[in-house]
């Protein structure tokens, strides 16, 4: 469902020039040195601080809400059995019965009952290639292939699977190096293709900071989906339409929140995706109850938060969900500016970029 959309916002005002060298192609070489801009939707000047600073632009009592997926290594390499033709894939999730969901990539058409062969990630040319048959296709053209061995999905990426690095970043090609640091440090439930990038630059150091100035943390879950990033194709942003993604909002993360509005303080969501877990089940009523399932929810301007008060986010690819829902929360014309001024002070952008606090 699209969020309080207006049919007079179009796509094209979410669109910007960014100089292809701004688009980080590494990590920073240590998580919190990131730069951070901070916006203030009171209208002040924008400041430019690094993350290791959070702490000390937020205030005792309030709380973080930060996403907990993990990555999959879910991108795979290999050749079809038939043709010995190259291919490759992005495991989208497990369906039901032990299937696999996944998007194919290669030269030629693919056919049911086909075979694909994964090659492993260690090198070992003894190591027998995993391969998936596929079976048939989803009602949303997704390709569904059975694996030939036993074990769970997690468990067998484990052995064949690569970082899903996005396209942007070297082209998807990922080395050693992003098996860390694509990933954030406190992730734990797996079942993601895509970080949570704006909890990329959070360290112990950042967690014991916020500790020291009675600044709470809590979590939600929200397993990203490649959707997450796809670019709205629609010309009216009221028509766009996310890709359903699981997602959980525990009662003990209910409990942190109802607690944190009772003492007068902010909710801070970190990332855009811990936004949509949030107002998924906001929208739904207050005062909020523990609750999971599939959230399809898409924040655009104009949209009333309910629950969020304050944002940790990157800064997002032109005509993509994840702006409009920045420029949702912070304002439309505030958040081209601090578009604007990001570029003229070469910040670094997307998934290993650099990141923005909107209070």
């Amino acid at each position: 469902m699209a969020g309080n959309g207006d049919s007079a916002i179009r796509i094209d005002e979410f669109d910007y020039d960014l100089p292809p060298g701004l688009i980080a192609q590494t990590p920073c070489s240590q998580r919190d040195q990131a730069r951070l801009m901070v916006l203030r939707r009171s209208g002040e000047a924008l400041e430019h601080r690094h993350f290791h600073e959070l702490p000390t632009l937020l205030d005792p009592g309030d709380l973080l809400v930060l996403n907990d997926t993990r990555v999959l290594p879910a991108r795979v390499i290999g050749r079809r059995a038939r043709t010995e033709g190259k291919w490759e894939g992005l495991i989208l999730g497990a369906a039901p019965e032990g299937n696999w969901e996944l998007l194919c990539q290669t030269r030629g058409r693919l056919i049911v009952g086909e075979t694909l062969l994964v090659d492993p990630t260690n090198g070992d040319a003894s190591t027998p290639p995993l391969r998936l048959c596929l079976i048939g296709k989803t009602p949303g053209g997704h390709w569904l292939a059975q694996p030939s061995e036993p074990g769970t999905m997690a468990e067998l990426l484990g052995r064949y699977g690569r970082v899903p690095l996005p396209p942007y970043i070297r082209k998807g090609r990922a080395n050693e190096g992003d098996r860390e640091r694509y990933q954030t440090v406190y992730a734990q439930r797996e079942g993601a293709v895509a970080a949570p990038t704006a909890g990329l630059h959070f360290t112990p150091a950042v967690f014991e900071a916020l500790k020291q100035r009675d600044i709470e943390c809590s979590f939600v879950t929200l397993h990203v989906g490649p959707g997450t990033f796809q670019s709205v194709q629609v010309e009216e942003v009221a028509e766009h339409r996310m890709q359903s993604e699981w997602c959980e909002l525990s009662a003990t993360t209910v409990d942190a929140i109802e607690a944190c509005k009772k003492r007068g303080r902010r909710v801070v969501a970190v990332g855009t995706t811990s936004v949509r877990v949030l107002e998924t089940v906001g929208q739904k009523g207050m005062p909020l109850t523990a609750w999971s399932g599939n959230t399809d929810l898409t924040v655009c301007p104009p949209f009333e938060f309910r629950v969020v008060d304050a944002l940790v986010t990157n800064f997002h690819l032109p005509r993509s969900s994840l702006l409009l829902l920045v420029a949702a929360f912070a304002g439309l014309e505030p958040m081209r500016q601090a578009y604007r001024v990001a570029i003229e002070q070469l910040y670094r952008f997307y998934s290993y970029g650099d990141a923005m606090l909107i209070l």
